[in-house]
């Protein structure tokens, strides 16, 4: 178990950039997601020079509004993989977690309104630059098994330019588990940026 909670902070630039650390600011990992590929491939880096491969992400498909994101260790192993719920996902959001074809996981949007409001209110001119401080959503992850427990949480922090959020973990998990919930968050968070 990583030192929590955990705080990830996207930057950006000619490419998306996120880095991961733990509450004594280790970096856990770095990711910079290159802007107009058709097919996701992501390396995730143990540091900032992106010269120590991590992680792969890779989507399954071509962009699809329902894509399976598979995650594989720096040796080629499989460590699982994240998915939109395609329809059910467009009023809030919800991802399943895999392991091989099992759902084990399943991360939803804690308040859909939070959206509702932010695109609403950056909107209004000079009011709106003020978005990132009003409205900032929370996500829970729920075992498959046991959805009305939550095991962790992912709260966007306010702030100004770059996004912030904050990861507490509320239940024990293995090593794999925890690798699989943390790079499904990441993926989620990258597909919903890219929503708005």
């Amino acid at each position: 178990m990583h030192n929590y909670p955990l705080h990830l902070k996207f930057t950006w630039s000619f490419a998306r950039q996120i880095f991961l650390t733990d509450n004594s600011e280790q970096l856990l990992f770095c990711i910079r997601q290159k802007m107009f590929k058709f097919k996701e491939d992501i390396g995730v880096f143990a540091d900032k020079e992106r010269e120590q491969l991590k992680y792969q992400i890779k989507a399954d498909r071509i962009i699809d509004f329902s894509a399976r994101y598979n995650f594989t260790d720096s040796d080629g192993n499989d460590i699982g993989a994240v998915k939109r719920r395609g329809m059910r996902s467009i009023w809030k959001a919800r991802y399943d977690v895999f392991d091989g074809d099992e759902i084990v996981f399943t991360i939803t949007e804690k308040n859909p309104w939070v959206k509702i409001g932010d695109a609403l209110f950056a909107e209004i001119p000079i009011v709106g630059i003020f978005t990132g401080f009003v409205f900032n959503p929370t996500y829970q992850v729920h075992r498959s098994s046991d959805e009305g427990r939550t095991i962790a949480t992912l709260e966007k922090k306010p702030s100004w330019f770059s996004r912030m959020f904050t990861i507490k973990m509320l239940d024990k998990l293995d090593d794999t588990e925890e690798e699989r919930v943390l790079l499904s968050m990441v993926m989620m968070l990258l597909l919903e940026q890219a929503r708005g």
